[in-house]
């Protein structure tokens, strides 16, 4: 078994669901098995962008003790265009 968690922060809440999995869990059984998917909807298995500690990583890799899962919401304005926006601005 190794121990991991899982989490999901919005603007206004951060979950971070703990669990014993076994050790050839990979990240994507890891997130169906927090329960996240079912406590919010927005969260889209089939656009599931995950990471482990901040750095990307495919839905199929496996797990390892201390993990932590973080599934990351799409993001609303694309940086590279608000930069462009700020800077015709000045």
């Amino acid at each position: 078994m190794v121990n991991v968690e899982v989490a999901y922060a919005k603007p206004d809440e951060q979950v971070i669901v703990e669990l014993a999995l076994d050790e050839d869990t990979t990240v994507d059984a890891a997130v169906k098995a927090s329960g996240l998917l079912d406590r919010f909807p927005e969260i889209a298995l089939s656009e599931l962008n995950a990471g482990i500690f901040g750095v990307a990583c495919k839905l199929d890799q496996p797990v390892k003790e201390g993990d932590r899962i973080e599934i990351y919401r799409p993001l609303v304005h694309d940086p590279k265009e608000a930069r462009r926006q700020r800077a015709l601005k000045l």
